[in-house]
């Protein structure tokens, strides 16, 4: 099994979850998270809104540190071994623009997942 993680940005995330439950991937956890990568963060918010705000903000505040946040969503799936292309390349057809910023995908393995509920273990805790 493996646990595929997903950097995308936040108006992306519809079409995400739709490539997702289209091709059977129904369970998704999502959260609201803030980072940079190696663009350092430029433009910050501003960056997903409007990239010409970026100058102004610069003149506004220039002595302020240029590590700004850019909001993102953090999509994490747990998926079977023989699965994890076809996630792979779901996210990529619903997030690759070819602009910085698309995001990024991790793919680690698990080593045990156990369902509370029932106490079943590996891929049965998974369906």
């Amino acid at each position: 099994m493996k646990e595929i993680m997903t950097f995308i940005r936040r108006h992306q995330v519809p079409a995400t979850k739709k490539v997702f439950e289209d091709a059977g991937f129904p369970a998704l956890t999502i959260q609201s998270v803030e980072g940079r990568g190696k663009q350092g963060g430029i433009g910050g918010w501003a960056a997903e809104v409007d990239p010409e705000l970026n100058t102004v903000i610069d003149q506004v505040h220039p002595d302020e540190s240029q590590f700004h946040w850019i909001p993102k969503r953090l999509l994490t799936i747990v998926v079977q071994d023989d699965q994890v292309q076809e996630v792979v390349d779901l996210i990529i057809k619903a997030n690759q623009t070819g602009h910085m910023g698309d995001g990024k995908i991790f793919v680690c393995p698990l080593k045990e997942v156990v369902r509370v509920r029932t106490g079943e273990t590996g891929g049965e805790a998974v369906v």
